[in-house]
């Protein structure tokens, strides 16, 4: 009997496996074997993982109703269907986070830190702050009457404000709003204790509407729809258009409204009439609103004594010596492993290429660079000195687009060659290339990468790093940067598999053959998202011919396991932890490669609607350094939950010692790193011995 592969009951809706990743994040605040700040970071992480989440997800599904389209993915869930479901699982999700917030909360108090709103501090802090309330938010706050005259402001997308409602002296009802913009604290302080500002602003909200009599008032904020539509085919400036979308980001739809439990019915009243919202998108707190601006206490460097400690990545060999990067990388291909080993050898990369004079030619693809990029003002200067540079920069990054378009202006005005992106297309590869004259010859140095050139998120995110001069390579590389600024319609290439072209078929092929050997086959797949209908298929189809898959999925993962005759061979795990994992990495264990890294997740629109690179890992020695990371993650049980066929995640937990992968791996570069150091500084001890002698 033939089975249905396509059925909507082997499909696990991709919107509420997201929300199982988010409660997973949630979980981790209320570890109590974890610092108190380490577990309030993940509350911070949640807010603003439900942010994006609102403003993307929520909001493309509203549009989505609101044009009647109800059949969205292959779960066959109706768009009004996940929407009530998103609902009643955030609002039951409430008490698991206000908990966890008042347990932190209860623990931070035994080292003397404490959140506490204005009215519940001593009379000393309570003029400390009212000093700081007059000194620096009195003079940039605005009080804002709404009346007949005075109509609703627009808010945009992520406000944040009070709304009040006054009597006058004739005992009329009056509403008002005061804006609190960004650029004032989230907190103020006084001895570690932090008093969120909103409570001082509504302390003292008679200043600004002075004559007036506070009846009620709460802190309040709204989430627009902030996805960024762009025709690009009809775009004749398309650095403008964008522009134009990052402002119409804050036009958006509403789609959420937050405030504090308890507050007025009338005053939600007055703000409903406004803000046109549903009932259903009210979210009512007991703590704190805006939770992500909790990492303003979490990164207080007087308190780090509450998180986990701070790990330094360490630059091993053959990078650990200073020396020039490129001979390290001409004598062997180099795979690191961040953050454990240091994001430094990649921006030496490219600022040592930057002032060599022998540099013909710096080529490279940017998604999120961050702020103060010290890689791109390396291209700037190599621009600057006359190098041939040729950036493609990102625009259509999502929340990026601002700082990307200043990146992009900054290389053009230094003489770089930019690109900005491909129409109908965004660029996620992670690609660096440098071409070098080297006597009479020309030399290529290739980085790829699994993770962005950012500095700052690699100290978090685990990635991949490879550096080679392998020929073949390099030519790929040369003919993937033609094809993403010439006008090539294909490209042919022999190391480097690129979506959409080439990804989505190599991995069904491997796949497949991988099937071919049964209970003998074997594969990993280690991803952030498991998406693509096409893949879980083939995926399926190798388990009912007994191959045993074990997929590393950090977040969505429709697929579901354990399904007696179907995905009984297939186990999906999550793992959530210090660090954000954010490799995509692929073992088939009879391919001629066997281990390949990746910028592309497993979604439809990574391997269908971007411009992604799959890399092949050839030197056994490198492909030994990933088949053990895979090991020991697969081996984790202390961050590691696994998937039923429920669709409910457990935590492993078990055995006596429990297995913490990101601590191992912690522990082990800084051996390896402190033994190399004990042998760098032995063999100098010698040298110095040797000259003193001479």
């Amino acid at each position: 009997m033939s089975i249905d592969l396509t059925s909507p009951d082997l499909y696990f809706n991709r919107e509420f496996s997201w929300l199982n990743f988010n409660s997973r994040v949630l979980a981790q605040a209320k570890d109590v074997s974890l610092p108190p700040l380490e577990r309030l970071k993940f509350i911070a992480i949640y807010g603003t993982n439900l942010d994006e989440f609102y403003m993307i997800r929520v909001a493309g599904l509203k549009a989505l109703f609101k044009a009647r389209i109800q059949e969205t993915a292959i779960d066959k869930i109706t768009t009004s269907e996940q929407l009530e479901t998103i609902h009643k699982i955030l609002h039951k999700e409430h008490k698991t986070l206000e908990s966890s917030f008042k347990e932190i909360s209860k623990e931070l108090k035994e080292y003397d830190v404490s959140i506490k709103n204005y009215s519940k501090l001593s009379d000393k802090q309570q003029e400390e702050i009212k000093e700081q309330f007059f000194d620096q938010i009195y003079p940039v706050i605005m009080p804002i009457a709404i009346d007949a005259t005075h109509p609703f402001p627009h808010l945009n997308n992520l406000s944040f404000a009070l709304a009040l409602k006054f009597e006058d002296r004739r005992g009329n009802i009056k509403h008002g709003l005061i804006r609190i913009p960004r650029i004032l604290p989230r907190f103020l302080e006084v001895d570690h204790c932090f008093v969120p500002i909103e409570s001082v602003v509504e302390h003292f909200s008679t200043e600004l509407f002075q004559g007036f009599k506070r009846i009620s008032s709460t802190p309040f904020r709204v989430t627009r729809n902030a996805d960024i539509e762009i025709e690009e085919e009809e775009a004749d400036d398309f650095m403008e258009i964008l522009e134009e979308g990052i402002r119409a980001r804050n036009r958006g739809t509403l789609v959420r409204l937050e405030l504090m439990e308890g507050t007025d019915e009338s005053l939600i009243e007055f703000l409903t009439t406004h803000l046109k919202l549903d009932t259903l998108d009210i979210y009512r707190y007991k703590i704190p609103l805006n939770l992500g601006t909790l990492w303003h206490i979490v990164n207080k460097e007087s308190l780090a004594h509450l998180t986990l400690p701070t790990y330094t990545p360490k630059t091993l060999p053959p990078f650990d010596d200073n020396s020039d990067i490129f001979e390290a990388i001409e004598k062997k291909d180099v795979l690191l492993y961040h953050p454990y080993e240091s994001f430094d050898p990649v921006v030496r990369f490219i600022e040592e290429a930057s002032k060599d004079p022998n540099t013909l030619s710096m080529r490279m693809t940017l998604y999120r660079v961050g702020k103060n990029s010290p890689i791109v003002n390396a291209l700037i200067r190599a621009a600057q000195d006359g190098k041939q540079v040729t950036v493609l920069v990102e625009l259509k990054a999502r929340f990026d687009e601002e700082n990307n378009l200043h990146w992009a202006k900054a290389l053009e005005d230094a003489g770089a060659h930019v690109i900005y992106g491909i129409t109908g297309l965004k660029v996620h590869a992670k690609i660096a290339q440098i071409t070098k004259r080297k006597g009479s010859k020309l030399k290529g140095y290739l980085h790829l990468g699994t993770g962005n050139y950012n500095p700052i998120t690699s100290r978090i995110y685990t990635d991949m790093s490879y550096f080679t001069t392998k020929k073949e390579f390099n030519k790929d590389a040369t003919k993937f940067f033609h094809f993403i600024t010439g006008f090539a319609d294909h490209i042919s290439l022999k190391r480097l598999i690129i979506a959409p072209l080439s990804i989505k078929p190599k991995i069904l092929s491997m796949i497949e053959e991988e099937a071919t050997h049964k209970e003998q086959g074997f594969i990993i797949l280690k991803a952030n998202s498991l998406v693509d209908p096409d893949i879980i298929q083939a995926l399926y189809r190798a388990s009912m011919e007994g191959c045993k898959i074990e997929l590393i999925i950090r977040g969505i993962c429709v697929l579901k396991p354990g399904i007696k005759n179907i995905s009984e061979n297939i186990f999906v795990s999550s793992i959530i932890g210090k660090y954000l994992e954010h490799p995509r990495i692929f073992f088939f264990k009879h391919d001629t490669n066997q281990c390949y890294i990746s910028s592309s997740d497993l979604m439809p629109r990574n391997l269908i609607r971007r411009i992604e690179i799959m890399t092949p890992i050839i030197e056994p020695t490198l492909q030994q350094k990933i088949k053990q990371i895979l090991s020991l993650q697969l081996k984790d049980s202390k961050l590691r939950w696994k998937l039923k066929s429920s669709g409910e995640y457990k935590q492993v937990k078990h055995g006596d010692k429990l297995v913490n992968n990101h601590d191992i791996l912690e522990d082990y570069v800084t051996k390896i790193y402190d033994q190399t150091q004990k042998e760098i500084n032995q063999y100098d001890k010698k040298l110095a011995n040797k000259v003193i002698r001479a």
